[in-house]
């Protein structure tokens, strides 16, 4: 989905095409462009079902998917900043019939139930863009590693879940730094990670998220968004180095979608890249999820 951080600090700022745009004509799209999910997903033979995971600071609303039958490894989906809405549901599902659980929480649980955002949202509207803005910058590192905790835990007690088996987390926009907070704080559970279009990955300070790679036992999949990369052709280097240097290699390669390539709802939604980056995904999972 996704926007960046409109943060100096963390080198990003927001996409002018996604700014003119309203969420009610994202949401449109999806429909038209449902062929990585609902489309798929209608005849998929698997579970869904909205749930509550108590955290540390209260009840999160969720969406768990599963097989009707067996156990399957576990993923943990984070999405981008306009939070749970359709189109991750749609992604859920189909990841969850390629045979995994898949957990997708609502990151902003502590203000307001998803979906957070309402169809007429508008990137134009002051106040909009403010909330937008609010919610995002109340998601600080310490909140997501306790809330990643609880996550963890909460899959770990699915009968579902293949037991023994390792748990992926794959993120989207901001959603991708969250993955490597989860990697790092949980490496013995975390196989497998995946970061589509990430935003803030490598920043010039102390807390920078490349600088967890020694703490990573994942295996890593970064998909970097071609404007994303025009603007810090840098990033992935140091992203890749850090990952070689902790003797723990990291796929990083830049895809030819604009930021937000992956996810339907999305302006700069890529289909033939997107599945491009889909199939990387399930090659990852497979076999690192063991």
């Amino acid at each position: 989905m996704c926007l960046e951080y409109e943060n100096q600090e963390q080198g990003t700022e927001w996409r002018r095409d996604v700014s003119r745009r309203t969420f009610g004509a994202m949401a449109a799209v999806s429909g038209a462009v449902a062929a990585t999910g609902s489309a798929s997903a209608a005849a998929l033979d698997v579970m869904e079902m909205d749930v509550t995971i108590k955290t540390a600071d209260g009840n999160c609303d969720a969406l768990l998917v599963h097989p009707k039958t067996g156990t399957h490894p576990a993923v943990l989906i984070w999405v981008d900043a306009l939070g749970l809405r359709p189109s991750f549901r749609d992604m859920a599902k189909r990841l969850a019939a390629e045979g995994y659980v898949v957990l997708v929480p609502n990151p902003f649980y502590r203000a307001a139930k998803a979906p957070v955002f309402p169809p007429n949202f508008s990137f134009q509207n002051p106040d909009d863009r403010a909330k937008i803005m609010q919610f995002m910058g109340a998601l600080t590192p310490e909140l997501t590693e306790k809330d990643a905790a609880a996550f963890v835990a909460f899959l770990d007690k699915q009968s579902v879940v293949k037991k023994g088996s390792k748990i992926g987390t794959q993120g989207y926009c901001m959603g991708g730094s969250m993955t490597m907070h989860t990697a790092a704080n949980h490496a013995d559970r975390i196989g497998a990670g995946a970061s589509f279009h990430g935003g803030g990955l490598v920043q010039a300070k102390p807390e920078s998220p490349h600088l967890l790679a020694p703490k990573i036992k994942a295996k890593y999949v970064f998909a970097v968004a071609a404007d994303d990369d025009q603007r810090e052709p840098d990033s992935k280097n140091v992203l890749k180095k850090a990952f070689d240097d902790a003797k723990n290699p990291a796929d990083v390669s830049v895809f030819a979608g604009g930021h937000g390539w992956c996810v339907p709802d999305m302006p700069a939604y890529n289909k033939d890249e997107a599945e491009r980056a889909w199939s990387k995904l399930l090659s990852l999972y497979k076999t690192a999820l063991v």
